[in-house]
């Protein structure tokens, strides 16, 4: 199958549903490995920077990188998606990522925390990759069914982000049992994970979905959308694609619900990161195992992921802006139980569920929003623009959450959580109703 089709390789709305069922199962094997590669670094990387280091404030830094490089490469895959199409995008997410996790065995080995989270930095290529896989799959989406197939490719890093929390002690034998040295394994294991992800996606996404869903717009809308020069052609130049990104910021300041979608976005995913990546170092500090410490992510990212279809099915039947809402109150409850916790192991993993299911809401409901209010041509600059102030956002707030817990307390931080949560969730309620 061509990479580019004709009028004769798709003939049919049939042929595209067929097209899409395909794209949808390349995403979701994508997601499953690529899942597993952000999960297993995920679980030691705040410890590893802790014992390095030795500073509760600069653990909190390894969150950051992550989230931070997930930011950094946002606009270069939109931009590689814009000019390439998403395979092309995917690809390079996933390989600085299988780079990253590289420099991380390296920077163990030599006992570095700065290389680390240089290298925690490209790593964060993974998220990045896993972020863009769900706009992926909206592409050829009939209408009023992107919700639902986006949450799918969000549900299908269950399997691999549950697992691969509890494949890191495992991943740490063989690593030493093959010459590592301690806690270099898991990521040596994440850097093939990630590299098959690429496989994946190289091999199975053909045609390309955005390419396709461009190529039936022309025949649509031929004077719109094949003029030369316009943004989102086929085979529009990198200076055309560039001023695509532009527009995506004035698509931003133009479209009130594309802003509010994008805001709610980041600010779900702000509390959650922040939550979630000192969780570990509080239930360090408090004595339990790196078992222990492995099943509470595990829950927290089934939480995120396991009931991603409801979410997506809830959003495309009730509305965007109530499951937004929803998340927002379900991020608050995650707050409060969290923060106010203390030493019960079990409490915190409540609130690390609650964290993870107020996240799919947000994260859902919202890409949904911002892809439907943005035309296509403007999609891939919006959703680009999307995860890259959501990362950035996310890498602030880490930041500030390890500074919370060094200098205050973990309950603080809930505290602060649940305040940002229920301005934001008032917030959209008022305007919406405007």
């Amino acid at each position: 199958m061509t990479d580019t089709p004709t009028k004769r390789d798709i003939s049919s709305p049939a042929d595209v549903r067929g097209i899409q069922r395909r794209t949808l199962a390349v995403l979701s094997i994508a997601q499953i490995v690529g899942g597993v590669g952000v999960a297993v670094g995920l679980a030691l990387s705040s410890v590893v920077v802790d014992q390095l280091s030795g500073s509760t404030v600069i653990s909190g830094l390894a969150g950051t990188a992550t989230v931070l490089g997930a930011a950094l490469l946002a606009l270069p895959i939109a931009r590689t998606a814009a000019r390439s199409g998403r395979r092309a995008g995917l690809s390079l997410a996933y390989v600085a990522a299988t780079a990253g996790c590289a420099l991380s065995v390296l920077a163990i080995t030599i006992e570095s925390w700065p290389l680390l989270l240089v290298g925690l930095v490209l790593v964060g290529g993974g998220s990045a990759g896993n972020l863009a896989a769900r706009y992926s799959a909206t592409d050829l989406s009939p209408k009023g069914h992107a919700a639902r197939h986006l949450s799918l490719v969000v549900w299908m890093a269950t399997v691999g982000s549950v697992a691969g929390p509890n494949l890191a002690k495992p991943a740490d034998h063989v690593g030493m049992s093959a010459g590592l040295v301690a806690n270099a394994g898991p990521f040596a294991f994440s850097a093939l994970a990630f590299a098959l992800a690429w496989l994946v996606v190289a091999a199975g996404l053909r045609p390309d979905p955005l390419k396709l869903a461009r190529s039936l717009a022309e025949r649509t809308e031929p004077a719109e959308q094949s003029a030369p020069g316009t943004p989102g052609a086929s085979g529009a130049t990198p200076a055309v694609q560039d001023k695509a990104l532009r527009n995506g910021w004035r698509t931003l300041r133009t479209t009130p619900m594309a802003r509010r979608a994008l805001a709610m976005i980041a600010i779900s995913h702000t509390a959650m990161v922040s939550v979630m990546s000192m969780t570990p170092v509080k239930l360090h500090h408090d004595g339990s195992s790196l078992d222990v410490i492995g099943l509470v992510i595990s829950l927290h990212i089934a939480g995120m992921y396991v009931l991603s279809p409801v979410v997506g099915w809830l959003a495309d039947k009730a509305g965007r802006v109530p499951v937004l809402i929803l998340g927002m109150s379900l991020l608050l409850a995650s707050a409060v139980l969290a923060g106010t916790a203390q030493h019960s192991v079990w409490q915190v993993t409540a609130g690390l569920v609650l964290l993870g299911l107020g996240w799919s809401c947000g994260l859902v409901a919202g890409s949904a929003l911002v892809t439907e209010s943005v035309p296509l041509d403007r999609r891939p600059a919006v959703q680009g623009l999307s995860d890259l102030i959501m990362n950035i956002c996310g890498a602030t707030g880490t930041v500030v959450a390890g500074a919370i817990v060094g200098v205050l307390s973990y309950g603080v931080l809930g505290l602060v959580v649940g305040v940002m949560v229920t301005a934001a969730g008032i917030w959209l309620y008022l305007t919406t109703r405007r």
